[in-house]
């Protein structure tokens, strides 16, 4: 039995449960009243803690082949299978292939040795940390309060989304956001809204009736829309909710299956890193694509809770490990480079002599983007407890949106 609670959490209320909302999401047609074109910022966690080590290469370093004779990537080479070449010291994985000439366009930067001073190698732990962006566990999210800090009186349901079954925790708090599991069925629209429209009208908790008002307007303008997606998946949804300016401004995306223990796989067809390192490359190629101009406005970051163990197991596969890398991409990136300081891999080098250390600080690269491509000046309530120094910000932005930090 399906009760109110399954659907209102931290002002949030998440369609699970149904297996479907709309199916309405191909066609170019506009919602019926669309707001002005929005700067948007669209956040992909990569849960499991994905291996940088091997997504983006760095073979320059003599260390590295050392540490993995078995699932190293191979140098860039003309007359064998090896990296793809970045600037002559990191290479891609071959598998991202398709992103490589949006490196090369300068609209895909790469960050290098980022991530969290805690020292958890908890998977649950350590994605709490990175998604409270705060010292320490938070209660909310850190693009929750960005939304709480900088309230727009223009504001439609959509402002805030994941496209999952629940919320992360990236988007609880005070701020409301919609959860929606997918937008590419929407035989249950109408039956959602018949079936729990009076229960929710009489509702007296504010929270809970305003997060249903915000489901509910949501469901009415994907359906005036009259899209059609029965291609293209999440990321064609997601492109076609930008482009119709229905308000969306921050969106959050997941890609499961990064926890490489064993059996990683190296250059060779195969391995349990060529799965989702595939959905990740071919989802970003296709969804810079799918937005068509409207990329000019939109910026992707991902992140990973942590990063793995330099060292392979003997199971051929990494353990959990430190410091890792983040993909920054859109019109407005600074790309072609991949950013960050480089701590090396040599034993003494290692963090705990084990992992790759951390010379970037995660909420830098996030004060980054929300400061130069959203133009949030108040980033203080948005990362408590941690203090953003100007000169440790990535310069990821081409032309920044706010000069300095308010």
């Amino acid at each position: 039995m399906v009760t109110r609670r399954v659907f209102v959490k931290n002002g949030a209320l998440a369609a699970i449960g149904f297996g479907c909302l709309p199916n309405f999401l191909c066609r170019t047609a506009m919602a019926a009243e669309p707001t002005a074109r929005k700067k948007v910022l669209v956040t992909v966690f990569l849960r499991g803690a994905a291996d940088g080590l091997n997504i983006v290469v760095p073979f320059g370093d003599k260390d590295y082949a050392a540490h993995r004779p078995s699932i190293g990537i191979p140098a860039p080479a003309k007359d064998k299978p090896s990296g793809l070449d970045l600037d002559g010291f990191f290479a891609f994985h071959p598998t991202l292939q398709p992103v490589l000439p949006l490196y090369k366009e300068g609209r895909l930067a790469v960050i290098h040795a980022t991530g969290s001073n805690h020292t958890s190698r908890s998977h649950f732990e350590a994605q709490d940390i990175m998604e409270g962006g705060a010292s320490g566990v938070a209660s909310d999210g850190w693009l929750n309060r960005y939304l709480v800090s900088t309230p727009d009186p223009k504001t439609t349901a959509f402002r805030a989304m994941a496209l999952s079954p629940t919320l992360p925790r990236a988007l609880t708090g005070r701020a409301r956001a919609l959860a929606m599991r997918d937008l590419s069925d929407a035989g249950t629209a109408d039956s959602f809204q018949s079936t729990y429209g009076n229960l929710y009208d009489k509702e007296t908790n504010s929270l809970i009736s305003g997060a249903a008002k915000d489901m509910f307007s949501a469901v009415e303008t994907l359906k005036s829309m009259n899209l059609d997606t029965t291609t293209g998946g999440v990321w064609q949804q997601l492109a076609t909710l930008i482009k119709s300016d229905v308000g969306l401004e921050v969106a959050c995306v997941d890609i499961p299956g990064w926890d490489t223990h064993k059996d990683q796989g190296g250059i060779e067809p195969g391995g349990a890193l060529r799965g989702p390192l595939n959905t990740l490359a071919t989802g970003l190629s296709n969804f810079y694509r799918a937005l068509g101009n409207r990329a000019e406005d939109v910026v992707l970051l991902t992140m990973s809770e942590f990063g793995r163990t330099v060292k392979e197991n003997g199971s051929g596969g990494t353990d959990h490990g430190h410091g890792n890398f983040m993909f920054a991409m859109g019109g407005p990136i600074q790309g072609g480079k991949v950013y960050g300081k480089w701590p090396g891999l040599a034993k003494e080098q290692l963090y705990e002599e084990r992992d790759l250390g951390i010379t970037t600080d995660f909420r830098d690269v996030f004060a980054s983007i929300l400061q130069g491509h959203l133009g949030c000046q108040k980033l203080e309530p948005v990362f408590p407890r941690y203090t953003i120094d100007p000169k440790n910000l990535p310069s990821l932005i081409r032309t920044p949106a706010v000069a300095a930090i308010g």
